[in-house]
């Protein structure tokens, strides 16, 4: 089975400073990897990388092309989208002209029926749908930005701390959704502080220490592992 995205030998970094020493990272179609590690390992780095945010060497291919130098609205057409750490909101504008610029790749054809699947998802947003998406709590905001994501029919969606400064209800919301995600056919690679729900929800994972991945396996597997164990989700047996 060919995979959805290969990344092999992947460097990258801002200027001189090199913070992705060649990783390796497969995610099959269907399937939810999760990255996990320290502060400052590489994670985001390794998201935006991914979409071409930042000069890389190394091989990348999604969906069996050479992606290397396609520009990222390239990307995002083939159905390769980022949801960043900072969830990258357009404050200003209304819940529901932040969702229509999602679909921009799409064209206006797919706008109304990907409303209704947003819509469906996160009902809040319907309801939120005129409001200045500035003026929403930090959980509908993160629900604004994987529905503006999910306006554009991705085939795999990058995660950048979903979970971050969310309330612990709000974070198990968020968690069902990305797993209902999972069985409508979305691949996901998920980067998350809270190591316990990814490793809980993913499939396969990998863990970035220092610019490289230490370790790889199944999601089950790593979260027996005592070192996993003790330093990811503070916890030994």
């Amino acid at each position: 089975m060919s995979a959805l995205l290969e990344m092999r030998g992947l460097r990258a970094g801002y200027g001189t400073a090199e913070v992705l020493h060649g990783i390796d990272l497969v995610v099959q179609d269907r399937q939810i990897i999760t990255v996990i590690g320290p502060n400052g390992a590489g994670k985001t780095t390794a998201m935006h990388a991914a979409m071409g945010l930042l000069p890389s060497t190394g091989s990348r291919w999604f969906a069996g092309a050479d992606i290397a130098k396609f520009p990222t609205e390239e990307l995002v057409a083939r159905g390769l989208l980022l949801v960043p750490e900072t969830r990258a909101l357009f404050a200003d504008m209304s819940v529901l002209e932040n969702l229509e610029l999602g679909a921009y790749a799409r064209g206006g054809a797919e706008i109304r029926p990907n409303l209704r699947r947003v819509f469906t998802i996160f009902p809040r947003l319907e309801e939120r749908r005129r409001q200045a998406a500035g003026t929403l709590s930090g959980g509908e905001r993160q629900m604004l930005a994987l529905g503006r994501a999910l306006m554009g029919r991705p085939r795999l969606l990058l995660l950048d701390e979903p979970s971050l400064g969310l309330a612990p209800r709000i974070v198990r919301d968020i968690f069902r959704v990305l797993e209902g995600l999972r069985h409508d056919g979305l691949a996901i690679v998920l980067v998350e502080q809270n190591a316990s729900a990814a490793l809980a929800l993913a499939d396969e994972a990998a863990v970035l220490e220092m610019g490289t991945i230490t370790h790889t396996g199944s999601a089950a597997t790593l979260r027996e592992d005592e070192r996993i164990l003790a330093t990811y989700l503070g916890t030994k047996r």
